[in-house]
């Protein structure tokens, strides 16, 4: 069965009786994984409370039905039934959850959040394709793709993650110690400086700041940028510019502590500063994102010119 409708209200969504059933259905397939999940809702509402590294994860949805919002009339210009590709993703999503809730394979807290919140999208992604169509999840794969951000991230691959950071960031403050001529001694992830020593401990890796800078900057990309290969230059960029500031936070705290005061090590700028660090590492990104912008708008300027007298 394919249904199809083009008339579009002014809202953008099909303008038909059918149309707004569809709309409706899917609010209501929606429901559906976070009813079965009721009882561990709250064990993903602790998780996202007590893990800093997953605050951002109850926004992301928000911001994906915000980006079809924003496309929705491109979006849903064609609208059909996508029965294969729907079932076959709300079928294993809403396995993953009754999966989670039974624990039958003993996870740990996070990991049993990550295939819950997992199977909860992919239900409703799967329930996007079969009420909407294929055409309408394929021009509407950037907000679903990046509902992938909400999934807690998984162990043993987030601890392998923070100590990479942490590696980095001790690399890259032990660089600013040498260039500032700094006397220190390192053993692993510990420093010996004048008067303190710190340890760079997996709070200092600067997973939560690095997430936020990653997932801002591939929403800006998508935003801003036309070119595809613009956009991934942008978002791989994030990595080591993530690792910098994070190494150049380290080493700002240690250069107060050894030469100002050593509550600085435990004090407001310790605890509340990572925001200074994520704005001085946002600021090459916004540079680079609004250099591309020129480079897009010069290339495309002769060609809607061309088009424009008809050549």
């Amino acid at each position: 069965m394919n249904v199809n409708n083009k008339s579009m209200d002014v809202v953008g969504f099909p303008a038909s009786g059918v149309g707004y059933a569809r709309a409706i259905a899917f609010l209501f397939i929606c429901c559906v994984p976070l009813a079965l999940a009721w009882d561990s809702l709250s064990d993903i509402s602790r998780l996202v409370t007590d893990n800093g590294n997953f605050s951002e994860a109850p926004l992301i949805p928000l911001v994906s039905a915000f980006l079809v919002f924003l496309d929705r009339r491109t979006i849903f210009s064609e609208v059909s039934l996508g029965w294969i590709p729907g079932a076959a993703m709300m079928a294993p999503g809403l396995a993953f959850v009754l999966l989670a809730r039974r624990n039958a394979w003993n996870l740990s807290e996070a990991n049993q959040c990550s295939l819950l919140v997992s199977g909860i999208l992919l239900a409703w992604v799967g329930g996007f394709a079969l009420l909407f169509g294929t055409s309408a999840l394929r021009v509407a794969r950037f907000p679903m793709l990046f509902l992938i951000f909400a999934v807690p991230i998984p162990e043993p691959f987030l601890s392998k993650v923070i100590f990479r950071l942490q590696e980095g960031s001790a690399d890259v403050a032990e660089w600013f110690f040498r260039l500032g001529g700094i006397p220190y001694l390192r053993q692993g992830f510990i420093f010996a400086l004048p008067g303190v020593a710190i340890r760079v401990a997996d709070e200092c890796s600067g997973i939560r700041s690095s997430l936020a800078l990653l997932i801002t900057t591939v929403l800006a990309s998508h935003l801003f940028l036309r070119t595809t290969w613009r956009q991934l230059v942008l978002c791989v960029i994030v990595i080591p510019l993530a690792v910098f500031k994070n190494g150049l936070r380290i080493m700002t705290l240690s250069v107060l502590a050894i030469y100002v005061n050593p509550e600085f090590l435990y004090g407001n700028l310790h605890r509340h500063g990572g925001v200074v660090f994520f704005i001085i590492g946002l600021l090459p990104l916004l540079l680079l994102l609004a250099y591309f912008q020129r480079i897009e708008k010069r290339v495309s300027e002769p060609a809607a010119t061309a088009r424009a007298q008809g050549l």
